[in-house]
């Protein structure tokens, strides 16, 4: 599967209002392995951002003056996002926003070029009711090292959510790849059969920092599932 987790800056926060995007965040996931092949981008809205905005990002419009404009990534970002899955938090206001620039451009909404959005917002409202679930309460809660975050960045965040996803999903403990970029063996490799019943194997019982490692893995489980584990039901 191909997830693309994005994210975007912007000078406001009403895109019906006539704010723009000023950043845009992709990262690209294939089989829950990232690939490096990513895409950034800054954009000139022609206009400032609010004052507020402004703290937020730090993207100043000196800076953003000699940026392209929307129209002129449009179909590079297009072509990048086509036929993913789109991961985002808070995705209503990403997604607003990308299609309002893409009605200026008299293009279809961004729902029509990739296969899915996937908000991981509402995945952590539901694994954490009643908690505080933005980007950075997640990494806290989820231990995914955010001290690089200073100001909010597109890029950055998408890396960020591309960890907490995968936290969030527990699929696996990290993001990075072996040596030879795959986690799996080829299905052609195989043991040979041993015949182990004529070994007298030994049993070696956990000792007490293991058992305590144990337990304290289980209530992460716990906790991550919402108090849902039925391992100690019986």
């Amino acid at each position: 599967m191909r997830q693309i987790f994005f994210d975007t800056e912007t000078t406001g926060l009403a895109a019906e209002g006539g704010d723009r995007i000023i950043e845009i965040g992709c990262v690209e996931m294939i089989n829950r392995q990232l690939t490096g092949n990513n895409l950034h981008l800054y954009i000139n809205p022609q206009r400032a951002s609010h004052e507020d905005a402004l703290r937020v990002h730090g993207l100043t419009e000196a800076f953003l003056s000699d940026k392209p404009l929307f129209s002129q990534i449009a179909e590079q970002l297009l072509e990048f996002l086509a036929g993913a899955e789109l991961v985002i938090h808070n995705a209503p206001f990403d997604i607003g926003f990308v299609n309002a620039e893409l009605r200026r451009l008299s293009k279809p909404p961004i729902t029509d070029i990739v296969g899915s959005v996937r908000d991981t917002l509402l995945m952590a409202r539901d694994l954490f009711p009643g908690k505080a679930n933005s980007l950075d309460a997640l990494c806290r809660r989820l231990e995914v090292d955010n001290s690089n975050r200073k100001l909010h960045g597109a890029l950055l965040d998408a890396e960020l959510l591309a960890e907490v996803y995968i936290r969030l999903t527990r699929g696996q403990d990290s993001l990075v790849m072996d040596d030879a970029g795959e986690s799996n063996q080829s299905s052609e490799f195989k043991l040979a059969a041993v015949d182990l019943s004529s070994f007298a194997l030994p049993v070696i019982a956990a000792n007490d920092a293991e058992l305590e490692m144990h337990e304290k893995v289980l209530g992460e489980l716990d906790k991550a599932s919402g108090g849902k584990r039925i391992w100690q039901e019986a």
